[in-house]
């Protein structure tokens, strides 16, 4: 993908989407991120931040406009939107719906044989992603087979193997115990993409993100940094946000 020179990884302007049964789901959202940012999306269930996600590269196509590093995202142009899903990696909340190959190997090969890569160049991706993700050795385990927190981390690898320059994910600490949970936010750390997340885990936001978004009722309703955002009691109490 072309990059415009001191072009912000995600432009996110004026975005509205309606789902088939005709509930608003986005209502304008406006949202600039970064290069090199590392944001938290926090906000009640059904507030839109899910959907968001999707559009970024391009699985939901609404109103409004997306830019990737100064590339606009249009559904129409194919050879763009291949582009953009390279550079935006999504990783779903429920990793089942990343994994589904016999083996983990075949899993994490799939995006860069997709691209068009060699499998001499599949292969050395699937090594390098499933080290990052602290998988290394697990190219032929069963992915059912692995634990809940092990399906997170090889979820992740299936996108880093692509390389992208953005990272969005749903929920990542959902459904893990302390040790996993533990483990994904030392990952997550030591990454240098871009990345956005969505999460419920205010711990994990205030230790793993220095920028926080909420969204409520499908708009961008506050934007700061984490730390005042999460100290304004009022403004957690008012979107039903709450510090266990």
């Amino acid at each position: 993908m072309t990059v415009a020179a001191g072009a912000p990884a995600l432009a996110i302007n004026g975005l509205t989407f309606h789902y088939p049964d005709g509930r608003e789901a986005l209502r304008g959202v406006n949202l600039t991120v970064q290069p090199g940012e590392k944001v938290a999306l926090v906000g009640p269930n059904g507030a839109g931040k899910s959907t968001m996600l999707l559009h970024l590269n391009g699985l939901l196509q609404g109103g409004g406009s997306i830019s990737v590093f100064g590339q606009e995202l249009r559904g129409s142009d194919k050879r763009t939107l291949q582009q953009v899903r390279a550079t935006v990696g999504l990783v779903f909340q429920d990793p089942d719906d990343q994994l589904f190959s016999p083996t983990l190997a075949e899993d994490v090969a799939f995006g860069p044989l997709y691209m068009g890569l060699s499998e001499q160049e599949a292969d050395r991706r699937v090594g390098q992603a499933l080290a990052q993700a602290g998988l290394a050795g697990y190219e032929n385990r069963m992915p059912h087979h692995l634990s809940g927190g092990e399906k997170k981390r090889a979820a992740l690898a299936t996108v880093l193997s692509m390389s992208p320059r953005i990272l969005c994910l749903d929920e990542p600490s959902a459904g893990l115990d302390p040790r996993a949970r533990r483990g994904l936010i030392q990952l997550l750390a030591q990454l240098d993409q871009t990345i956005l997340v969505t999460t419920h885990d205010l711990h994990m936001v205030r230790e793993l993100f220095p920028r926080t978004v909420i969204m409520d009722g499908g708009l961008v309703v506050a934007d700061g940094p984490t730390g005042a955002i999460l100290a304004d009691q009022a403004l957690l109490d008012a979107h039903g946000l709450e510090l266990p």
